[in-house]
This record gives C-alpha cells, structure tokens and sequence, in this order.
C-alpha cells in the first residue's frame, strides 16, 4: 500500500509540474504573440515617415512660427539682433586695432560678408526646405530604380510583409522557445528600435533646422566658423542617411528571401542588422551625431556610473 500511495504521489506531482510548466509557457507565448503582432501592426507605415523625410518636415505653422515668418519674430529676431551684435563687436575690434597695431579683417570685406550672409540668415527656412526637398528626391530616386526593377515598393513596409512571409509563425502555435520564435522576437524588437531611433532623427533635424539661422550667423567671423562646419556635417550627416537606408534596401530586395530555409532567414537577420547600423556606418563616414537608442542607453548609463 505505501509503495503503491508513493507512486501514485510522484505521479501526481509530475502531473501536475507538467501541467503548471505548460500553463506557463502557454502564457508566456500568448503575452510575446500578442506584443509582437502589436508591433507589426503599429510600424508599418510609422517608419517610412520617419525615414523618408520630405518637405513636410516644415510645414507646420507652429514651427514656422518658431523659427521665424520675417526679421522681426521668432528665432530670427534673435539671429538679426546677433548680427547686429557681431557688426558692433567688429567696429570696436576696428577701433581697438588703431592704438594696438593688430592686423584685422579688412572693412570692405567684413561688410560683403554681412550683406551676403544677412540676407541667406533671413532666407534660411527656405534655404532648409529646398535642402530638405533636394535631399527626398535622392531618397526617393534610389526608390524608384527598385520599384521599376523589381515591381513593388521599396518601403518598410513591404520589407516586414517579406520578412513575415519568410519567418512564418503560426499565431496559434507560436512558441518563443523555437527557431522562428527567437527570430520573429529578433525581428519585431530590432524594427522597434528602427522606429525609435529614426523618430529621434526626426526630432534631431528639426531641431538643428532651427539653429540654421545662427549657424550662417557664425560664419561672419572665423574665430566662429567652427560651429557652422560642425552644424552642416550633422545635419548633412543625418538627412543623408535616407539615402543610404534606399539603398540597403535595395540590396535587400534584390535578394531571394521568398525561401523559408535557414540561410534566407539568416539573411532577413543581416538585412535588419544592416539597417540598424546604418546611422553608425554613416557616422564614420562623415561624422555628426548618433541617433542609435542601443548607443545612447549605453552613454546614459556610463554617466549614471
């Protein structure tokens, strides 16, 4: 009777871990399927808005109004008010270099560049927006030669309905624990951050479309010119980037990801990889900021220490 109530006990017992190990990976795989579609479903549109950036970027009246409609509001108010602070600073600068005998800019050529750059200062939210338009039409050019070659759009979105196609998983099966699961997790966190780094992009060209104003005001004297170099390879560094991103996916597209082996999902892998360093490569290329949240997570955490 004991050995046959023991047995019985044991049984009992697995029974049950078995059943409450099941419970548990059953809800875990439920909480992961349903985070992951979420995504899916709220990105795809999202990051060809973010990464493909237009004239649009400008039109909006509160910005505009930020930045300044004329010389007398705005940021532009205070960029004048700063120009008119360099002419005053260069006339006691002229003063000064009669008693001390310093050799100085010449007048003439002070007051051509006042003129020169007072002007482009006013006209600087439409030097921003042909900058900016300019800038999508290379973007969207390189798209074009993959729509005509390979007859579909070259977005984000039709990237994710590809690589859906590839890592298929099946919502009702879904298991975290396997193959495809650990992939189809890879994939849906990595184009998450694709998102939020290219909305801080976003963020990161507005920001430094209003401090166009100031950095043409820089370049009035040399000891200043600095800041404008530093502001044109920044911001040339983070609109370029649209650019670079077509035509990765270009190669992308161009590959076979229709298998649904391991080599092509390996390369699906690759292909999100590429993207997400893209900003990095680009960096090294011609310098500028970085927009990688993995990156800037990592710098917050290096200060905090």
């Amino acid at each position: 009777i004991y050995q046959f109530l023991r047995r019985y006990y044991l049984e009992e017992t697995i029974s049950n871990t078995e059943h409450i190990s099941e419970t548990i990976l059953n809800t875990i795989n439920n909480i992961f399927n349903q985070l992951f579609s979420s995504i899916d479903n709220s990105i795809y549109g999202v990051l060809d808005d973010f990464a493909f950036i237009d004239t649009s970027i400008l039109n909006d009246t509160l910005f505009e109004k930020i930045f300044g409609t004329n010389s007398s509001n705005g940021l532009l108010l205070i960029a004048n008010s700063l120009l008119i602070a360099f002419s005053l600073y260069y006339c006691f600068k002229l003063l000064y270099s009669h008693f001390s005998s310093v050799q100085i800019e010449n007048p003439y050529q002070f007051v051509f560049k006042l003129l020169i750059f007072g002007i482009c200062i006013n006209c600087s939210y439409f030097i921003c927006e042909k900058i900016v338009y300019i800038n999508s039409i290379l973007s969207s050019s390189i798209r074009e030669i993959g729509e005509n070659i390979f007859h579909q759009s070259i977005s984000f979105s039709s990237l994710i309905q590809n690589l859906n196609s590839v890592i298929s998983v099946n919502q009702e099966n879904f298991n975290l624990f396997s193959f495809d699961g650990l992939l189809k997790s890879f994939i849906s966190v990595s184009l998450l951050n694709l998102l939020f780094s290219y909305a801080l992009r976003y963020i990161m060209i507005k920001v430094f479309i209003l401090l166009t104003p100031f950095s043409l005001l820089t370049l009035i004297n040399q000891s200043t010119s600095w800041f404008f170099k530093t502001w044109f390879r920044t911001l040339f560094a983070l609109l370029i980037i649209q650019s670079f991103i077509s035509i990765i996916l270009l190669i992308i597209f161009s590959l076979d990801l229709s298998l649904s082996d391991i080599p092509s999902k390996l390369v699906c892998i690759g292909s999100i990889n590429a993207l997400i360093r893209a900003n990095l490569y680009i960096q090294h290329l011609f310098g500028g900021i970085s927009t990688d949240i993995s990156n800037n997570l990592n710098f917050m955490k290096s200060i905090l220490k």
